[in-house]
């Protein structure tokens, strides 16, 4: 685009005024011109309306040689921004060619027109105070930046009396114009004359743009910027103005600047967008399958708009064919793009301008199972120290192609994550796709091995000699790189176990044992046991099979709730264990079948085989098996309303935790204190001594909050909660029952449907 083409604006108002203003003071053109410094050719052709509208200190000055008074200036000035506005709002030629249609059926983005409209009244709350404020809008291709911004353009439009101003910088093309070239088609724009621009010369461009944009209430749009070097010397200065720049790239370097990512759409505005392509009587009909299109296109604007013309151009076709054919991620891309190339076309230039590194760094991302991954994780798909794999990493987040979340986390968005698939099967080699996920599986493995073992007996810290890339130097941080990489550990298992590493699966697995107890309702424990369970089968080892067949049936009592499933297991646990002579295995799997015969009241039996297992433990001097026997017996008793026995079984469990010392690890001291107090909570509730209950239920809260033991949390909160309620302090329930549902996914989902039922009675 070029300067060309842009419609002279209606001056005759001006320039009648200023004649008839001219002539009032009695004065030539060429004694204005003397008094005021403006020329008199440029006097002349204003009073024309040959010259475009004059900056504000040319009206300024006009307004001293006239003499005006102050009525008389405000009028001659309304009457040049009159001007101003009539050639923004007239003929709409409001950048280096005529400002882009908006599209008809703009959708959503409520919340990021809201914060663009309060900085404007802000701005106009402060006008004259300083800098102009600059917004930088960036976001992923094909994300709707440009779109946002001409939406924007209308709204604001009022506010901005001098005009708006879009400027296409052609950042994505594979020559950009440079910002001197913009600048003078801007200039030009805004009205300064060929002699201007000539007298001031290249290096005076710059004093000149700056001065322009002060002197007008503007809303200037840089779209599409490519970097840094490009838009900062086009951003305004002091003034009253406004400027939005679009790039791909975060343009981190610009300072100064208030930013603004610009994300996938909600899935309700997915939906609305591309019911309104398809027609609202089909979107309505197949309400289903058009949210699993608007899902497979990753909620992103320029994929939904495909996929919706795609529909409308087929209007015998049912919805579910296109939701069908999408479903199947390798051909994703190639079904959006058979009648539309944009999509691809739009991530193949970003994908170009990467350096070598971070395009391998991209393809090779899409080898991760998880919806995100850190960088030390990144840092083994391309063999690079982890300082290199974040700067990396920054690298595709600047090119809109990473999003970062602050916190050493990056994920994809969905339809970029399965380009950068595409490009790894285009660009590299099957066995060095294949090399790279096996090195980033054997990571994943052996640094789960490491932080698991914070957690088990014996275990701890990280010996000295292991020489990993992730901070493990306490159980805190085990924990958190657990939770965060859970997903992609998972899938090494997973790949272990398929590829028959089975001493690989069983090792991690056993890391994993006690640590389990702190992520109870993850998800994924019976799947991470039943691996390692037959695993060990695999490996004919009795005992290794024993003591997974034992996890496994932790895992189905506590996590699924399948209680007959758990004593189906625990009962193949105890013959592998009986085979194999291990006592303590033998324990175990009577421990574990006390406790799935407690939930299903079968109280006597529960008592029977947990008493067994703590005579077992005693035997084989297991003091974390003893005390988690004792502790278990006042649960029995709970259940079992014998509120009595069960404060008995307590106070057991408490002094033998005292008599160990630091023969019991401090978690796990945490974490059975947490679950004693907890059962003594609920014993005095029903013994109705309601300040005993609030004593214990809160002191098993503070113990779990301490540890990060979501799971324990929600169902000591909520007991804490009935206790308060009973005892009549309603508002103190209440915090109680919400502080249960702020706990979110990691919550006990039972309990947490108490809290709700308890907040509804409270608010009746």
């Amino acid at each position: 685009m070029d300067g060309e083409g842009f419609g002279v604006p209606d001056n005759g108002d001006f320039g009648q005024l200023l004649r008839r203003l001219r002539q009032d003071a009695g004065l030539t053109i060429e004694s204005l011109a003397e008094k005021s410094g403006v020329s008199a050719r440029g006097i002349g052709n204003l009073e024309r309306g040959e010259r475009t509208v004059p900056q504000r200190r040319t009206v300024a000055a006009l307004a001293d040689g006239l003499g005006l008074d102050a009525a008389e200036r405000d009028r001659l000035l309304s009457a040049a921004r009159a001007g101003r506005a009539r050639r923004s709002n007239g003929d709409n030629a409001v950048g280096p060619g005529a400002l882009p249609r908006e599209v008809d059926d703009f959708t959503g983005r409520e919340a990021e027109l809201a914060r663009l409209s309060d900085m404007a009244w802000q701005l106009e709350s402060e006008r004259g105070s300083g800098q102009q404020p600059v917004i930088v809008l960036s976001g992923a291709p094909g994300v709707g930046k440009t779109t946002l911004a001409l939406r924007a353009v209308r709204e604001l439009a009022p506010r901005f009396p001098d005009g708006q101003l879009l400027v296409n910088l052609q950042g994505m093309d594979d020559d950009p114009p440079h910002w001197s070239e913009l600048m003078l088609r801007i200039l030009k724009t805004l009205g300064l004359s060929d002699s201007e621009l000539a007298k001031a010369g290249p290096q005076g461009h710059p004093e000149l743009y700056r001065r322009a944009l002060a002197e007008r209430r503007l809303l200037l749009v840089l779209d599409n910027g490519r970097d840094e070097a490009q838009v900062r010397p086009l951003l305004p200065g002091t003034g009253d103005g406004m400027a939005l720049v679009t790039s791909r790239r975060m343009l981190a370097g610009l300072g100064g600047v208030q930013r603004m990512q610009v994300g996938a759409l909600r899935p309700r505005d997915s939906r609305d967008l591309l019911a309104g392509l398809v027609g609202v009587e089909r979107a309505a009909a197949e309400a289903e399958a058009l949210a699993e299109v608007a899902e497979l296109c990753g909620h992103l604007p320029l994929a939904l708009r495909v996929a919706g013309n795609w529909l409308a151009t087929r209007t015998g076709w049912e919805v579910r064919r296109l939701a069908d054919r999408l479903a199947a991620e390798e051909q994703r891309l190639d079904a959006l793009a058979v009648d539309d190339p944009r999509l691809t076309a739009a991530f193949d230039v970003s994908y170009r301008q990467l350096t070598p590194e971070a395009a391998r760094m991209f393809r090779r991302l899409a080898l991760v199972e998880g919806p995100d991954m850190g960088t030390a994780c990144a840092a083994t798909l391309i063999g690079r120290p982890v300082f290199d794999a974040e700067d990396i990493l920054e690298e595709l987040v600047e090119a809109g192609l990473l999003v970062g979340s602050g916190t050493d986390r990056y994920a994809f968005h969905d339809l970029l994550r399965v380009y950068a698939r595409t490009r790894l099967d285009v660009d590299e080699s099957g066995s060095e796709a294949t090399d790279a996920k096996a090195a980033m599986h054997r990571w994943l493995l052996e640094t789960t091995v490491v932080a698991g073992r914070w957690y088990e007996p014996a275990h701890g810290a990280p010996s000295p000699a292991w020489r990993g890339n992730v901070d493990l130097s306490d159980s805190d941080k085990a924990r958190d790189w657990l939770k965060a990489e859970g997903v992609n550990w998972l899938g090494a298992l997973r790949a272990a176990a398929a590829a028959g590493d089975h001493t690989t699966v069983v090792e991690v697995a056993e890391a994993l044992h006690w640590f389990s107890d702190q992520w109870v309702f993850w998800g994924h424990w019976p799947t991470v046991f039943s691996l390692a369970a037959e695993s060990a089968q695999a490996l004919s080892d009795p005992l290794w099979e024993a003591t997974h067949l034992n996890y496994h049936a932790w895992a189905l009592l506590l996590c699924e709730s399948r209680h007959q499933d758990s004593l189906v297991r625990s009962a193949q646990a105890l013959a592998a264990a009986e085979r194999c002579g291990s006592l303590e295995q033998q324990a175990w799997s009577h421990f574990y079948r006390g406790w799935a015969l407690r939930l299903i009241d079968d109280f006597e039996a529960a008592v029977h085989h947990n008493k067994v297992a703590a005579q077992l433990f005693e035997a084989v001097g297991d003091i974390h098996g003893s005390i988690q026997a004792v502790s278990a017996s006042a649960n029995i008793f709970v259940r079992a309303q014998r509120p009595a026995e069960a404060t008995v079984e307590v106070q057991r469990a408490l002094d033998a935790l005292h008599a160990a010392g630091d023969a019991v690890e401090p978690h796990i001291r945490h974490f059975t204190l947490a679950n004693l107090h907890a059962a003594a909570g609920v014993a005095h509730i029903q013994l109705r001594r309601w300040d005993e209950a609030i004593e214990h239920s809160g002191a098993a809260c503070e113990l779990s909050r301490a540890s990060g033991n979501t799971a324990t949390e929600s169902i000591n909160v909520v007991n804490l909660g009935i206790a308060l309620l009973e005892a009549g302090r309603v508002s103190e329930a209440r915090d109680a029952f919400t502080r249960c549902l702020e706990l979110g996914a990691d919550a006990n989902p039972d309990y947490a449907v108490k809290a709700r039922e308890h907040l509804a009675k409270l608010q009746q």
